[in-house]
């Protein structure tokens, strides 16, 4: 089980390939994973918002989960697998979280309940069931997507919970990087193009879409940052923005998976509906950036 001293680093947010069939394409999955795998990351996020989590079966997440073991095994490489469990309802998360924990999951990624908009105490209540699974807990604030923000005095109550080692900040703020890194909460930042900002106030590191993509420039300011100099920290930042921009100008993980196509690591770019490919547009000006 992980605790919140594992919580730092480049964690990367896995997509789920599928192929023109729309069904899992484990051998791309298992392609891209060991490309990742190649740079020293410092953990994977399977079933999260890049994942596509809201249409990915459970029975697939526990494939993917078996495979990434696999060839963590064959590489001989211990770093941790995050699993995103979260729901808008409290018993599907707890089922989720169990089955995760029994795949082999280190931690579960649980998002802020969406679309019903709970008051703070539902919220928290929600929390506190889910920490009772057992295994490690990381919270997943992101207001953009679930139309309810989690108040400081909230997300401190939770981090109290035994077994919640940390969060992941999404937020395009940073009052809760600031108030909870300062007692010692493992914040990892969620919101790519606020990366060096978080970093500068203490966040422990991030769970990057955009780390996919330059991955192991995304490492380097994130060891700048925790050596203390957050000039070089900024210059390597700077020349990711212009990727980050592009990444997220449509939804993600829509620019991803295209560009993990044209690099050859995935086999298709196939979305489940109600995801749908990029534009002409935008892929144009991902072309212009590939040839920089």
């Amino acid at each position: 089980m992980m605790d919140r001293n594992g919580l730092h680093g480049i964690f990367v947010p896995v997509v789920t390939p599928f192929g023109s069939d729309g069904e899992l394409d484990q051998a791309s999955y298992a392609n891209y994973v060991m490309n990742l795998l190649s740079h020293p990351i410092h953990g994977l996020v399977i079933n999260g918002t890049t994942g596509e989590s809201p249409t990915v079966r459970w029975e697939e997440v526990e494939v993917l989960i078996r495979i990434t073991r696999d060839l963590l095994d064959g590489l001989h490489r211990k770093i941790p697998v995050i699993v995103g469990t979260g729901t808008n309802d409290t018993a599907s998360t707890v089922d989720r979280t169990e089955k995760a924990a029994r795949a082999g999951a280190d931690a579960v990624l649980v998002v802020v309940p969406y679309y019903s908009k709970p008051s703070q105490e539902g919220i928290f209540k929600h929390f506190q069931q889910v920490a009772q699974v057992g295994i490690s807990v990381v919270v997943y604030e992101i207001p953009a997507r679930t139309g309810v923000r989690l108040n400081i005095n909230t997300a401190k109550r939770i981090m109290e919970l035994d077994n919640v080692i940390g969060i992941k900040d999404s937020s395009d703020h940073l009052e809760l990087v600031s108030a909870l890194s300062h007692v010692g909460v493992s914040v990892l930042c969620g919101d790519d193009l606020h990366l060096h900002d978080k970093l500068s106030l203490g966040a422990a590191g991030g769970i990057l879409a955009s780390a996919n993509i330059n991955t192991e420039r995304f490492i380097e300011v994130y060891a700048w940052a925790r050596q203390g100099d957050l000039i070089k920290a900024k210059e390597a930042f700077d020349s990711l923005v212009p990727w980050i921009q592009k990444l997220f100008q449509e939804s993600n993980p829509a620019p991803l998976k295209w560009l993990l196509k044209r690099q050859g690591f995935i086999s298709s770019d196939q979305l489940r509906l109600p995801m749908s490919p990029i534009s002409v547009e935008l892929e144009d000006e991902l072309e212009q950036l590939l040839s920089l």
